[in-house]
């Protein structure tokens, strides 16, 4: 049996999140579904958007071979990534029954008597035409999709002790107090304090907790993230691989090697890879009202039905020194944020409302601030890191012509 993850067609809808990563890489409860479905042992190909394929292929091994398994087990991307998942698709697995499973007008997962080679497909459209075409059974499943981006942080939220206990059960970890799991060369400071009453605490390998910080869990602390002195890293918080993270953070994710470094509020958000917030940035994630938060996505506003969201932060972007983020906004990737933010900011935008000032920032631009960033976690930029940035740029035109017609063009000045 083989396994296809496939991005459909409203992946889109989970952008800024979703927009320089595929969908089956967004972080949620400590996991990506891309890991998590790791445990099914299947032959593992994706299905993404076009702008994406290079980076896949190139982060992927991708067995050129046509695949040779008699069934294959089509999943949503959009999966939310819950262990509790992996029981009832292993025993579909053990137990191939063709079948489609629906969460309402979108296919789940679809298993299949076939032999099926991903690269038939041109995109979302012809592959859930092909699904279609199978006249496949229901079946009853409880398989939760994301919608939109305020949702990564409510499953985070309801998931995350389980999958936290889960990656605890798969070993590999000292439990050097009640609650308190170390990976190889993890560390905590001897006047670091920890509160697992809450939950566990995770330390994966490298990650390391400076002199006299906090940390209340559920805590997720990914490979090689740091912990600087005098940090509060509160309950629901989950980092990804080599972040820094300081000052106050609670009840977000952070995705790998982005910076939240310094003393300001961090609370109900989600930050993209390769962020850095400026000394003092923080957000709100409560309304002065206390009621419920609604969001906006282009042209629609959608009650989130929750009281508490903070920021959703694409990949690449950046904040100046005491940046205020208003509830419930949401940022593109590579911006630059300044000031008060009291509306959405789109991608490639250097937003300084509060100073009158907002101008377009260029791919060129983007390029040569990724080389740095890069270079000083010793990473070489690739070419198709730069080109996923040109793709970028050309994908969010229309947000930036809906934000305002004509911005000025950021010079070059380096």
């Amino acid at each position: 049996m083989g396994l296809v993850l496939f991005e459909d067609s409203h992946a889109s809808q989970l952008s800024p999140a979703a927009l320089a990563r595929p969908v089956s890489c967004i972080q949620c409860g400590g996991y990506r579904l891309l890991d998590l479905l790791e445990e099914l042992q299947l032959p593992a190909r994706q299905l993404v958007r076009p702008h994406l394929r290079a980076i896949v292929a190139a982060d992927t091994d991708i067995d050129p071979t046509p695949p040779a398994e008699d069934f294959t087990l089509f999943l949503n991307a959009r999966l939310v990534p819950s262990a509790h998942l992996l029981p009832a698709l292993q025993s579909w697995c053990n137990d191939p029954q063709m079948g489609v499973v629906r969460s309402g007008e979108s296919i789940a997962a679809a298993l299949v008597h076939a032999k099926v080679d991903e690269t038939q497909f041109t995109g979302a459209d012809s592959l859930e035409d092909y699904l279609d075409d199978q006249n496949l059974e229901s079946r009853e499943l409880a398989l939760p999709l994301f919608e939109y981006p305020h949702e990564i942080i409510k499953y985070h939220l309801e998931i995350f002790a389980d999958n936290l206990a889960h990656r605890i059960n798969r070993g590999g970890y000292q439990e050097t107090e009640s609650q308190l799991f170390l990976a190889p060369a993890a560390h905590i400071h001897p006047s670091a304090t920890s509160d697992t009453s809450g939950g566990a605490i995770v330390l994966e390998a490298g990650a390391t907790v400076g002199p006299h910080s906090h940390l209340r869990g559920p805590v997720l602390l990914g490979p090689d993230t740091q912990v600087l002195e005098q940090s509060a890293i509160k309950s629901h918080t989950s980092a990804g691989r080599s972040c820094k993270l300081g000052g106050e953070i609670s009840c977000s994710i952070i995705e790998s090697y982005s910076n939240k470094a310094h003393h300001g509020f961090l609370g109900h958000s989600y930050l993209g890879s390769w962020v850095n917030l400026g000394a003092g940035t923080t957000n709100s994630n409560l309304k002065n009202t206390y009621g419920e938060i609604q969001m906006r996505y282009g042209e629609d506003r959608i009650a989130t039905g929750m009281q508490f969201v903070g920021c959703i932060v694409g990949d690449y972007t950046k904040t100046a020194i005491n940046t205020s983020l208003f509830t419930g906004k949401t940022v593109g990737v590579c911006s630059m944020l300044y000031g008060f933010v009291t509306e959405n900011v789109p991608s490639f935008v250097n937003y300084a409302r509060q100073f009158g000032k907002a101008t377009e920032m260029t791919p060129q631009v983007a390029a040569t601030v990724q080389s740095r960033m890069f270079s000083r976690r010793g990473i070489k930029a690739r070419e198709c890191d730069a080109a996923l940035l040109d793709d970028l740029y050309k994908l969010t035109a229309g947000e930036r012509a809906l934000f305002e017609n004509n911005l000025p063009k950021e010079p070059l000045v380096f």
